[in-house]
């Protein structure tokens, strides 16, 4: 089996980061649409604040973008070596936005993709935690965006 590179590795993680956040970084994707709006910006750039505060499935597409910006940086914190305790019930908190509240919480979200970002390619991984911490980080961005791709589509249609 050929060894891969931490260098490779980190540049594959911000890829998959990359593709859930931004677009995908490639003509072909991991798991997203191959489309320019298909990661979180993309896809919550579309709603207005009306259609993210509006309960569908028993939450709101803010709730989880809340959900998402507060794990973002739980997950920079564990990278950088802060394994603290958190309150994740705190991170469901939030569940409408107003015209004004919309574009704050689409920029914290920005705000703590980025800080994952640098945590990830500054801290090249350099423990079992932090690599387990950006796997983990990934995973659980890519899960809530397909619970709100589902939720906007939803929202939409109806």
């Amino acid at each position: 089996m050929a060894n891969i590179s931490l260098e490779v590795v980190v540049e594959q993680l911000l890829g998959v980061l990359d593709e859930a956040f931004e677009h995908p970084p490639k003509p072909w994707t991991c798991f997203t649409d191959n489309s320019a709006d298909a990661g979180f910006f993309g896809t919550l750039a579309k709603l207005s604040a009306a259609e993210a505060s509006r309960l569908s499935g028993g939450t709101t597409i803010a709730a989880h973008v809340h959900h998402v910006t507060f794990g973002l940086s739980v997950s920079s914190a564990w990278i950088q070596g802060d394994h603290s305790r958190r309150n994740w019930e705190e991170s469901w908190r939030l569940s409408t936005v107003d015209d004004a509240a919309w574009p704050r919480l689409q920029e914290q979200l920005r705000r703590e993709y980025e800080i994952l970002r640098e945590a990830i390619a500054s801290h090249d991984l350099s423990s079992v935690e932090a690599f387990g911490g950006a796997i983990a980080a990934i995973a659980h961005a890519a899960y809530h965006l397909g619970a709100i791709r589902q939720k906007a589509a939803f929202i939409q249609k109806n």
